[in-house]
């Protein structure tokens, strides 16, 4: 019976331990498809999930950082989501491939769908110029359900410190390549790859070679032999004649 027991509690703690876990890990995120270089354009998608067992996720406000302004921001269509995108005009101006901006998107809303419990919806976003000097970029988030529910997903995250209660997603900026052309010299790694490259051809070319002039040789040295073959039977047969 004592083993029965602690056995059901352990099993209780266990899936205690899960469904927390379930829980502190399913929030609003934001993930690059591919890469999101510095400096360059990216296609993001905004994930979000449903963590509610009673209720439906009915919209999505996702706020872009005022302070790293992106000239370009393109939502892609979600059948059965409207999206509203709200720009600002900047103190000052920037220039973009030659041309002035004058205003760049602050916002960018979704709703009229719907993601049900158990459930979640991906809005992918085509955005542009990526900043060049930071490392990652914060975009806070409102979800909203139909039981008027608002779950704002706007914490920051502290070094050193545990995971917010409700986290704003996060994108991590990546280093520019060397065939960008935002990117500057190659980096180590990809010099080091190229010299291990180019040895291990000469290596190749090296044994091409010595294994080309030993055949040859060897190739030689039977005819060599052959013909003197030749030339002692020849001789045999004269002396017993």
């Amino acid at each position: 019976m004592k083993t029965s027991r602690a056995s059901f509690a352990a099993a209780l703690a266990a899936g205690s331990v899960l469904v927390l876990s379930g829980t502190a890990f399913a929030h609003v995120g934001v993930q690059p498809v591919g890469e999101a270089a510095k400096g360059g354009y990216a296609t993001l998608n905004f994930k979000v999930p449903n963590e509610r067992d009673n209720a439906s996720t009915t919209q999505l406000e996702v706020n872009f950082p005022v302070d790293q302004p992106l000239t370009s921001v393109m939502p892609q269509d979600v059948p059965g989501w409207t999206v509203n995108v709200e720009k600002t005009k900047l103190d000052k101006p920037l220039t973009v491939h030659g041309k002035q901006v004058n205003e760049v998107v602050t916002k960018v809303t979704w709703s009229g769908g719907k993601i049900g419990p158990g459930m979640f919806q991906q809005f992918p976003v085509s955005v542009g110029k990526l900043p060049e000097n930071a490392d990652q970029m914060v975009f806070k988030a409102i979800q909203t359900y139909d039981n008027n529910e608002v779950v704002r997903w706007i914490e920051e995250a502290k070094e050193g410190a545990a995971e917010p209660q409700t986290p704003a997603p996060v994108l991590k900026l990546t280093a520019a390549k060397g065939d960008d052309h935002h990117a500057g010299a190659k980096t180590d790694e990809a010099k080091n790859a190229e010299k291990d490259a180019a040895g291990h051809g000469h290596d190749e070319a090296a044994a091409d070679h010595g294994s080309d002039t030993t055949a040859r040789a060897l190739g030689i040295a039977g005819i060599v032999i052959g013909l003197g073959g030749v030339a002692f039977g020849v001789a045999s047969r004269r002396r017993s004649a």
